[in-house]
C-alpha cells in the first residue's frame, strides 16, 4: 500500500472523530427516548456511521 501523507492523515483523524462524535450522539439519542421507532432510527444511524468509521479506519491498516 503507498503511503499516505501527513495532510491524508490529519483529513482522517478529523474524519474518524466526527464519526466518532455523530456516533456518541446517536447513541445518547437512543437511550433518552422513549419513543420505539425514534429509537430504532437512531440506533440505525449510529450502525451506519459506525460502518463509516470502520471503513476510514481501515484506510490506516
Amino acid at each position: 500500500m503507498a503511503q499516505i501523507t501527513c495532510k491524508e492523515l490529519s483529513s482522517l483523524s478529523d474524519l474518524l472523530g466526527a464519526e466518532q462524535l455523530i456516533i456518541n450522539k446517536y447513541e445518547s439519542y437512543a437511550n433518552q427516548t422513549t419513543d420505539t421507532a425514534l429509537k430504532n432510527k437512531y440506533e440505525q444511524m449510529a450502525k451506519k456511521h459506525q460502518q463509516h468509521f470502520e471503513t476510514l479506519y481501515a484506510q490506516l491498516k
